[in-house]
């Protein structure tokens, strides 16, 4: 590369260091949980990108909290294992076969190559479950879905534990009954009552698409809960979309300052969203 160009290049780099000082000081020891889904990871190199963004947050003060999903992994599994899985109204249903396969795919296969690639990239991550000190207590969420679980309770001390230690909390989405079954929970539903429990600065949803579009297809970038509910009313939030935007109220209601719903495809969309002006994806408040 020529001199010249270079001078461009660190330029530019100095320029959006310059311009992400005010949201690093605005996000020093900040809580930041972001739901990872199964389709949002990616590639090894996406991951790995991720998770080089995850330590970057942490480094500069950030306390992050990863729950990922793994729906396209559990049915990898299940087809291998030659099991037909069965979903109604969008839920899986998980009968305690599918449940132990689940469990080992999350909590093991899922949860650890998160682990690895945050550690890899220089962090210092835990895998945990929500079984793990009780921290995700559930009651079954429809009798019909069987061993599908719904948070009653979110203890969050042991996640305040590791962020005095400065470590990355990455949570399957599994839970525990109240007569110690384990439960499967969406990875949505589990993220949005961890963020609620924290009261997190923020809550990112990471998914496959670009943000809440109104009813031209435009991404709207900001949106109060009042708004969400009218644009549901309307059919314009309709879809996969709904139980998304009705897990960002659930999270605001319960103490999450913001949520963001954002296409965790893009590269580096974690920190265009949170170190720029413009954002990347639609931002919730309550009001």
């Amino acid at each position: 590369m020529r001199r010249q160009d270079m001078s461009r290049d660190n330029a530019a780099i100095a320029r959006t260091l310059n311009e992400a000082l005010p949201y690093l000081r605005r996000y020093d020891d900040a809580i930041v949980v972001i739901k990872l889904g199964g389709h949002a990871m990616g590639s090894d190199e996406g991951m790995a990108s991720f998770a080089r963004d995850v330590v970057l947050m942490r480094t500069v003060g950030i306390n992050p909290v990863i729950v990922h999903g793994g729906g396209p992994m559990i049915n990898e599994m299940l087809g291998k294992l030659g099991v037909e899985p069965t979903f109604v109204r969008g839920k899986r249903v998980t009968d305690p076969a599918t449940m132990e396969v689940v469990e080992m795919v999350l909590a093991g296969q899922v949860n650890k190559r998160i682990v690895q690639a945050i550690n890899t990239a220089g962090g210092a991550a835990v895998g945990l479950s929500g079984k793990d000190a009780d921290m995700i207590v559930c009651e079954a969420d429809d009798p019909g879905l069987g061993l599908v679980g719904r948070p009653t309770e979110v203890d969050p001390k042991l996640l305040h534990a590791l962020f005095e230690k400065e470590m990355i909390p990455v949570i399957a989405p599994i839970g525990t009954g109240e007569q110690d079954e384990t439960y499967n929970i969406n990875g949505d539903t589990a993220a949005g009552a961890v963020a609620g429990a924290l009261k997190a600065d923020r809550f990112l949803l990471l998914t496959d698409v670009a943000g809440v579009k109104d009813a031209d297809g435009a991404v709207m970038t900001e949106m109060t809960a009042a708004q969400v509910r009218a644009l549901t009313d309307d059919g314009t939030i309709a879809g996969g979309m709904i139980p998304k935007t009705q897990t960002a109220l659930d999270a605001l209601e319960a103490g999450t300052r913001a949520v963001v719903i954002l296409d965790g495809r893009v590269p580096n969309a974690v920190l265009l969203e949170l170190f720029t002006s413009e954002g990347a994806g639609s931002l919730i408040r309550l009001g």
